[in-house]
């Protein structure tokens, strides 16, 4: 991965007052495939026990966001990026840390469609997102 991926997935898109305040980290990424978690917090609930919805659509947005980023480099001269859809599915409730995955399944110059999947501690599938990220030029 270039390094301008690199700055902007944890710079930009981690360093984001939004992902901190979240506290969602960056646990992998490689060229294509972005892997972030999100620590369970009571304060993110909507119920006891169960993030809030939004929680998880925002981790599946920052994620599909670095998954794009990933595959930056200085010929893309990028200033910027944005979702320009976000399309979540939720297959159960989210009641322990989450990762989600993200992995580009189609890369143009100015856009990216992601497929993220978001799994508890247990390792099943609480989401299935689409991403379609814009890139700025």
């Amino acid at each position: 991965m270039h390094t301008l991926a690199r700055t902007w997935i944890d710079d930009v898109l981690a360093g984001s007052p939004v992902t901190r305040a979240l506290g969602i980290e960056v646990v992998a990424a490689a060229p294509e495939e972005v892997t972030l978690r999100l620590a369970f917090r009571h304060d993110l609930t909507t119920v006891p026990g169960v993030l809030h919805g939004g929680v998880v659509a925002t981790l599946v947005d920052v994620a599909g966001a670095a998954a794009s980023a990933s595959g930056l480099t200085p010929g893309d001269a990028a200033t910027g990026g944005a979702t320009t859809q976000l399309d979540v599915s939720y297959a159960g409730a989210a009641g322990s840390d989450l990762t989600a995955t993200a992995t580009v399944l189609r890369r143009t110059r100015s856009a990216t469609h992601s497929q993220v999947v978001v799994r508890d501690l247990d390792g099943e599938v609480v989401a299935l997102a689409q991403v379609t990220s814009r890139i700025f030029h």
